[in-house]
């Protein structure tokens, strides 16, 4: 048995011109792998689209090589995920499953409250394949809290189950924000999970359930996962080994800078240096600044004049992160503190009791600024939506000032 297991290919997602066909070249290659793999099925875990009515011309493309690989034998095992879903129930999905491109397996009864899913059988292989999608804002929870397990896990022969979400298990630290769920949710004794929804590259053996696995996205979905993963790529398994295929559309080349004590002027210098003697042909730069300014603002640096210079050397797409550089204190404040916590404490007592708070001294009004301060310097995680991350911050803020929200 071989099949190929993808998630997260965001079709769709980047919305700057030179980048808004990179997910659906990549959805393209990938397909074109498996097809020269000659892989008897292929698993998609949620989020083929970026938005549950995506653009006509990128429909067109999926929606023709889903149509050469139906013509080819090789049928596709789709549950939907959290960008693909509609809260009304209507998506592309059902339009493409209603034409016979793929089949979701997201399929069941309601018994006395509780769902019970169906298998669906791959005819080639025999292969059992069910699984539970993917909603915005983990809600999905709900259908594992009512799941009806025990013909699940009864049941005889080689089985998949996938599934759209993150597991509190094999959650890493970067991601602890994310909402995720308990392992034990889910049915024991499959040989395969494919997994979807976080964007790592992980595969685990559980004692009691089998391989556990997230393929990550097909390509990277905003400017710190191309720092972090550089490039996609999806799961071939093969007679239960399992390897890692990357799906190579750009090269990648990154720099960071920290910036305290330094001018505009040399920042730029200092950029421009660092590329001078490279060919950036087909190259996506990623330039990360930091620090505190010895003069000027942050708005003063050239950003212009680096962009020209990066795109005469033949890059293909520049991108810059520059919202954590500073501009030095317009009035120069003396003090010992050798850090940004240090610095943070000084300047807060330095402006304490300017605003009477009632019921507040001042080393309780200290404390809150500080809470505050830490609420509001949360930074939105890989996977968590816009309204998400809003929501966690105004929640955290509001536990803060003790506000009902």
């Amino acid at each position: 048995m071989k099949f190929a297991h993808l998630a997260d290919c965001h079709i769709g997602s980047w919305r700057d011109p030179k980048l808004k066909d990179t997910s659906t070249i990549a959805f393209i290659k990938a397909m074109d792998k498996c097809i020269r793999e000659k892989v008897d099925f292929i698993l998609i875990a949620g989020d083929l689209f970026n938005t549950s009515f995506p653009r006509l011309d990128n429909l067109k493309m999926v929606a023709s090589k889903f149509k050469q690989l139906k013509d080819l034998g090789i049928p596709v095992y789709i549950v939907p995920g959290s960008h693909d879903y509609s809260p009304s129930g209507k998506t592309i999905l059902d339009v493409l499953e209603e034409a016979g491109l793929f089949i979701n397996v997201f399929k069941g009864t309601v018994e006395d409250g509780k769902l019970r899913l169906k298998f669906t059988i791959d005819e080639k292989t025999g292969a059992k394949i069910t699984g539970i999608l993917g909603k915005r804002g983990a809600l999905e929870k709900s259908y594992y809290e009512k799941l009806i397990t025990e013909h699940l896990e009864k049941e005889d022969g080689y089985k998949i189950f996938l599934f759209h979400s993150g597991i509190d298990e094999l959650k890493p630290k970067e991601m602890e924000n994310i909402i995720t769920q308990p392992l034990s949710l889910l049915p024991k004794g499959f040989d395969y999970y494919a997994g979807g929804h976080v964007h790592i590259v992980d595969d685990r053996q559980i004692e009691g359930y089998g391989r556990i696995a997230y393929p990550g996205p097909l390509f990277p979905n905003s400017f710190s996962e191309l720092e972090k993963l550089e490039r996609g790529g999806f799961y071939i398994i093969e007679d239960d080994a399992l390897r890692f295929e990357p799906i190579q559309i750009y090269n990648i080349e990154k720099f960071q800078l920290k910036c305290d004590h330094m001018s505009p002027e040399k920042i730029k210098n200092e950029i421009l240096n660092n590329f001078k003697n490279q060919e950036l042909n087909n190259t996506i730069v990623l330039i990360r600044l930091q620090g505190i300014l010895e003069s000027g603002r942050p708005s003063d640096i050239n950003f212009k004049e680096i962009f020209e210079f990066l795109y005469s050397k033949s890059a293909y797409f520049v991108m810059k992160s520059s919202h954590a550089v500073m501009s030095k204190e317009f009035e120069e404040i003396k003090t010992d503190a050798r850090n940004v916590e240090d610095i943070e404490s000084f300047l807060i007592k330095e402006h304490l009791g300017q605003i009477k708070v009632e019921n507040l001294d001042l080393e309780k009004e200290e404390e809150l600024i500080k809470s505050l301060m830490k609420a509001l310097s949360a930074e939105k995680q890989e996977g968590e939506t816009v309204p998400d991350f809003e929501k966690r911050v105004k929640e955290e803020a509001g536990k803060v000032l003790e506000l009902e929200l």
